[in-house]
């Protein structure tokens, strides 16, 4: 297995030893590795390298060489340009990667031109695999998690609900597809908030969440310090209190769970996976990517890299390592395999990976961690929104 680390064209450590052999597949990963969202990029890498380890340094008896390019953050513009330098000067067979959606949506042209598969492992705006043949999607989308999620509160019986997201394309998504299914079960969004995406102070919002009435508040986040101040505000400002239930996506990522201490506990979200998660799939998961590093989380951007290198080693077994997006393509569609997460299969329609989602309470584990228990499994789920 051999490793190349690229940051924006710059070589700034190299892995490998000696020559790349003939039969090395290249696989391009573009994620942020510097600012604020840089644990993307280290834990995409994690989940990446381990998955490769774990075959034993090879994918259908190719080496697999990784090349890394910085997105930083959301920037469309600068995360083309490294698409290009990718494709056409690093000749990759294989793309992956990307945080936000409007740094895929830029790649798309790119891909397409190319005919080189891109396996997006976090993006999670429905319509990103539309926009090229070429996509396919490891991670999960915004209507997929948040449809069992309303559902589920229509069944307890909550009647209005305030929407709160931030304010970009995945906020967007998490808005209309709560509204959508929530309304659809007799309920009301008495309110809908979209909050600044780069918006410190969530104590005004939190405000207008307690005077609506509304017996439970969605919340999408984009991750980070935005869940650790909106879950404060929502503490601090008497929502816990007033019985105002919290409904969430990946809000209490285990990347940020054990800072909210306390804070945290109760909290509900609708996730597609958690470190909890009791299978020996995730255990296999979790011993080979603390192989690679230690410190790596696992959370959802360390499994969708995971889940990301077995679509890829798929592609690999399918055109026997030869650069071919259409005969890579054809061969992950209804592909089916046994993840960390659970059992999960490719929609051949939508290139978007079918999964089961969770209900999930933070609760104190062993040695008073916290922890997103699985309480209840809503069985499989596509992406309602390329279906609604």
């Amino acid at each position: 297995m051999r490793f190349q680390w690229k940051l924006v064209g710059t070589l700034t450590a190299a892995f490998a030893m000696g020559s790349v052999a003939a039969q090395t597949v290249k696989v391009g990963i573009i994620a942020p590795f510097s600012g604020p969202f840089a644990h993307y990029g280290a834990l995409f890498k994690a989940g990446a390298e381990g998955y490769v380890a774990q075959q034993g340094g090879k994918l259908a008896g190719k080496d697999v060489e990784f090349i890394y390019r910085d997105e930083g953050g959301p920037n469309p513009a600068n995360t083309r340009t490294l698409a290009q330098e990718l494709v056409i000067k690093d000749k990759v067979d294989y793309l992956g990667g990307v945080v936000f959606s409007p740094n895929a949506f830029a790649v798309a042209p790119v891909i397409q031109e190319s005919k080189t598969p891109f396996v997006v492992f976090n993006a999670a705006t429905s319509d990103i695999t539309t926009k090229s043949d070429y996509y396919v999607r490891t991670s999960y989308t915004l209507w997929q998690v948040t449809v069992p999620l309303a559902q589920h509160a229509a069944k307890k019986g909550i009647k209005k609900v305030v929407t709160a997201v931030t304010d970009y394309a995945p906020g967007v998504d998490a808005e209309n597809a709560f509204k959508a299914e929530f309304t659809r079960q007799g309920g009301e969004v008495v309110e809908s908030i979209r909050m600044p995406i780069r918006t410190t102070d969530f104590a005004p919002f939190a405000q207008r969440i307690k005077a609506s009435g509304a017996q439970a508040v969605y919340v999408f986040l984009p991750g980070g310090p935005p869940n650790l101040g909106f879950v404060k505000a929502y503490n601090e400002n008497g929502l816990k209190a007033a019985g105002v239930e919290f409904l969430g996506t990946a809000e209490t990522d285990e990347f940020d769970l054990q800072k909210f201490g306390d804070s945290a506990l109760g909290l509900t979200t609708a996730f597609h996976y958690s470190a909890a998660h009791d299978s020996a799939a995730n255990k296999t998961f979790a011993a080979a990517v603390a192989k690679v590093n230690k410190d790596a989380v696992l959370n959802y951007a360390t499994v969708g890299a995971w889940d990301g290198m077995a679509v890829i080693h798929k592609m690999i077994e399918a055109t026997g390592g030869q650069r071919d997006g259409d005969k890579a393509m054809a061969a992950i569609k209804g592909h089916k395999w046994e993840s960390p997460r659970g059992p999960v299969s490719i929609d051949a329609n939508t290139r978007h990976i079918t999964q089961n989602v969770y209900l999930r309470t933070v609760e104190k584990g062993a040695g008073g961690l916290m922890v997103n228990k699985e309480v209840q499994s809503f069985g499989p789920q596509v992406d309602h929104g390329l279906v609604k």
